[in-house]
């Protein structure tokens, strides 16, 4: 009787236990979702960035023409408001020069505390020989100003949003894939507002990793985490533990990728959620790019999946933003089989 006892008090225990998990389980709910542009305004769109330019408000911009690499290629932008998106119009056209004309690539959007809006982006025949160019913008998007090219060896951030560690001071995820050996490599880029003047940063990476795309975390006032995309089928992070200024411990965590863009957002309440194809790589650069998710985490280290964004046997569902607006909502864009720029939002009443 006593051992049916304590096990009846074991299992009534076990539950209650279950019962407190389920409940800390998290939850997107209220999840809507449509295309920015339907039909598209090019053949072929991709690399969606976003920012919240006013309370509830988006921008979004993106690279489109008939194909990516296309002297056609430009930067588009479209406005979100009262739950619709503005038609897209070209905002940046591809740079002639010297007899040539040069595709336009990965645009991010950015809005400084100073109320600057920047947007900026690559040109070039290709990833390994771009150069790195900015407008901004004083108005929230009315006007820009002309287009200025970055100093040499700087590129700005490379795909995914910045995050500004103090007043005027911008912190930028950049890498660079090496035209001889194909090698990536991350790095940081630091641009002072006051000075207009950019520093770069190195990594410490002693495993040699093969990194891009990076993408920020933030812990703390002085802890900031890096999520890179790699070329060993898992993300890799770095740590930086005074505010940016270096970068350590680059390693790989338990979380699968395709070799595909990801992005990932610090939420208000200090969990973390990233948007990543989860599946290993395939024989062709578009393999494992048909399933896309949202995964949370409360360390950076372990991520559990939310839920599917897609989920199909065929396509490619890749080059996710994802960003938190001042009314709690969650926001990604992502492109959609190249053609088109998806908007998912939900809330996450965790």
């Amino acid at each position: 009787m006593i051992l049916k006892f304590k096990y009846f008090i074991a299992l009534l225990v076990f539950g209650c236990l279950s019962c407190v998990s389920l409940k800390k389980m998290p939850k997107a709910v209220n999840v809507t979702n449509t295309f920015i542009a339907n039909p598209p305004v090019t053949a072929n769109s991709h690399a969606a960035t976003l920012v919240e330019f006013n309370p509830n408000e988006l921008m979004a911009a993106w690279f489109g023409g008939k194909y990516e690499g296309a002297k056609d290629v430009g930067i588009y932008l479209s406005v979100y408001k009262d739950k619709k998106w503005s038609i897209p119009q070209p905002i940046i056209s591809p740079l002639i020069t010297q007899k040539d004309t040069l595709p336009c690539w990965n645009p991010v959007l950015f809005k400084s505390k100073s109320e600057n809006l920047y947007l900026f982006y690559k040109v070039g025949k290709n990833p390994r020989e771009w150069f790195g160019a900015m407008v901004i913008s004083k108005d929230n998007g009315v006007s820009w100003s002309t287009p200025k090219y970055l100093p040499e060896g700087i590129l700005g951030p490379i795909k995914n949003k910045p995050i500004e560690t103090t007043p005027g001071v911008i912190l930028c995820g950049s890498s660079t894939e090496n035209i001889g050996d194909n090698k990536w490599n991350v790095h940081v880029e630091k641009y002072i507002e006051a000075t207009d003047s950019w520093e770069k940063t190195a990594i410490e990476n002693p495993q040699e990793f093969q990194i891009i795309q990076p993408t920020f975390l933030v812990h703390s006032p002085n802890e900031i985490q890096m999520l890179s995309r790699s070329k060993h089928n898992k993300l890799i992070a770095t740590w930086s533990e005074d505010n940016g200024t270096s970068w350590k411990k680059t390693d790989s965590i338990a979380v699968v990728n395709s070799n595909s863009g990801i992005d990932a957002v610090t939420l208000a309440k200090k969990t973390f959620l990233l948007v990543n194809n989860p599946l290993p790589q395939g024989k062709d650069w578009f393999n494992g790019r048909n399933v896309l998710d949202v995964e949370y985490s409360n360390d950076g280290i372990k991520w559990q999946k939310l839920f599917d964004l897609e989920n199909q046997a065929e396509g490619e569902f890749s080059y996710p933003a994802i960003i938190q607006t001042t009314d709690g909502k969650v926001h990604v864009l992502y492109t959609y089989n190249r053609k088109y720029i998806k908007h998912l939002a939900f809330e996450f009443p965790k």
